[in-house]
């Protein structure tokens, strides 16, 4: 807190980084670049692995390595390169279709060419994508003291392609477009690297071992790409104006990087992202480019589930966490995963949005998935088998929404309810939730069980269950927990009690024990 006696101290000014082209100027430092690329790649046999995301400093570094590769005979271009792009699944559309789109025209330019580029669109496990964890395990929406999005949606895919090449080769080559302009975090990391080269230019890569680190566009400011940019022509044939374009009247951050590792900013904070990010305060980009243009005003979806995720969610969420324990942080209850009902309304809210947009969007998201088959299968299971959901509401879900039949297979029919069946246990129920969660959850455990020819883990599958189903409200357990916490406190004072006064017993009978003691 500021007290009347404190003196403000002004900000310091940010010092302007000079222009990569002020020493040699902007044909020269290109020319130099590019002799460096070349020499580069015909030093080794290592396979280079090229970031693209569709942003401005992915570009320039694509263009760079397709520009100096070209001027190569065809003879010396013996190395694969591979372009790899990561697709969270839920990447902003406009971005999503761009880089789609520029991905095809690369492929079909390098091989009319006869370069070695080849592109790659990686995507999450369709186990651990965004909607299967918040829909389908009922994680809440990223926060960023719980961050569960970026490690499993890009850091793992960019790094199982990585250790893929390394086993096939033995080592590779990451081209990156990181840049020390873009903020201060992101000079420090790339200059602690730095000082850890073990070849000219080339950094290792701290999370992936036999694989190294080339930046070459790392003393370029945000000046500097746009220039390259817009005096270089586009090799695949991808216009960069329309690129420009589409930064226009976006925030001023920059590009959403590939992430190979939690150092890397992740897309939180940048211009172009995932259209679910709830790590900022407000999707400038797309709120930009609503307001700005009536034709993508389809989005608007998209933009109120977005803002729909981020507010105030505890009403939504279980009282208990993901293992049914009941915790608390200052006397309050926090809150666990969201509960069935919350997750049902994501998955209509979602199914809703992608039927919008595909009536009223242009042709290129005619055919959009905001959430796709495999996924809604995942989600399926996991309530189903894992949350004991019996009465699989999902194809009806989709039904309502979307108007048309589920196009998944059916579940056996030995792992559900039927309706009239669950009625009936509504019934008995009545008004009480968790005690119908855990008759339904028993049923569930007995069905499995039959099957089985050895019950192994049973009673400890009945133990979980009646942990969870154990109280009467939400307001009894955090009742029984405050009590509980009262009683450990209790114990403990008592515990550092009877420790002091043994302490003090002890201290005593080594006085006594020593001669001339006073007592």
């Amino acid at each position: 807190m500021r007290t009347q006696g404190d003196t403000v101290q002004p900000k310091a000014k940010t010092a302007k980084v000079a222009s990569a082209f002020a020493e040699l100027g902007f044909k020269q430092t290109i020319s130099l670049l590019l002799e460096e690329i070349t020499a580069l790649y015909r030093a080794d046999s290592i396979p280079w692995v090229v970031g693209y995301s569709g942003g401005k400093d992915s570009t320039a570094t694509l263009q760079l390595v397709w520009l100096a590769l070209s001027k190569l005979p065809a003879e010396e271009r013996t190395k694969p390169v591979y372009v790899i792009s990561t697709d969270t699944l839920v990447e902003n559309p406009i971005v999503a279709a761009w880089v789609a789109r520029s991905l095809d025209h690369m492929a079909d330019r390098a091989a009319a060419e006869g370069l070695p580029f080849t592109t790659h669109r990686l995507t999450p496990d369709p186990t651990n994508t965004f909607w299967v964890n918040l829909i389908g395990r009922g994680y809440p929406a990223p926060r960023p003291k719980f961050r569960w999005c970026t490690e499993r949606l890009k850091i793992h895919p960019s790094n199982r392609f990585i250790s893929d090449v390394v086993k096939r080769s033995g080592e590779a080559i990451l081209v990156l477009g990181m840049r020390k302009a873009e903020s201060h975090a992101r000079a420090r990391v790339m200059d602690r690297l730095e000082g850890q080269r073990i070849r000219e230019r080339l950094s290792p890569n701290a999370n992936l071992q036999n694989s190294y680190v080339y930046t070459p566009v790392e003393t370029w400011t945000n000046d500097d790409v746009w220039t390259f940019l817009m005096q270089v022509k586009n090799p695949w044939g991808f216009p960069n104006k329309d690129l420009l374009t589409m930064y226009q009247g976006a925030s001023a951050d920059g590009e959403c990087p590939l992430v190979i590792d939690s150092s890397t900013p992740s897309c939180g904070d940048s211009r172009f992202g995932c259209w679910v990010c709830t790590l900022v305060e407000k999707d400038k980009s797309m709120h930009a480019m609503i307001q700005n243009d009536q034709e993508k005003e389809w989005m608007l979806p998209l933009l109120e589930l977005r803002n729909e995720l981020d507010a105030d969610d505890r009403k939504l969420r279980d009282f208990r966490r993901m293992n049914g324990a009941v915790q608390l942080f200052k006397d309050r209850v926090i809150p666990g995963p969201y509960t069935q009902q919350a997750r049902e309304h994501w998955l209509r809210k979602v199914l809703q949005a992608q039927k919008h947009i595909r009536e009223h969007g242009p042709d290129i998201v005619r055919s959009i998935e905001l959430i796709t088959l495999p996924e809604l299968a995942e989600i399926r299971r996991l309530w189903v088998l894992e949350k004991h959901e019996l009465e699989d509401n999902l194809p009806a879900i989709y039904e309502q929404a979307v108007g048309a039949p589920y196009p998944g297979p059916r579940l056996d029919d030995n792992l559900v309810l039927g309706a009239d069946e669950m009625r009936v246990l509504k019934e008995i129920c009545g008004d009480d939730q968790i005690h119908f969660e855990l008759t339904r959850e028993l049923l569930d455990i007995e069905r499995q069980s039959r099957t089985m020819a050895r019950r192994a883990g049973l009673f400890k599958s009945l133990e979980k269950a009646f942990r969870r189903g154990f109280y009467d409200s939400a307001e009894d357990a955090e009742q029984r927990a405050l009590r509980r916490q009262e009683i450990l406190k209790s114990a403990r004072s008592n515990d550092e009690e009877h420790d002091l006064l043994n302490l003090k017993l002890i201290d005593e009978r080594e006085d006594e024990s020593v001669p001339g003691a006073i007592s």
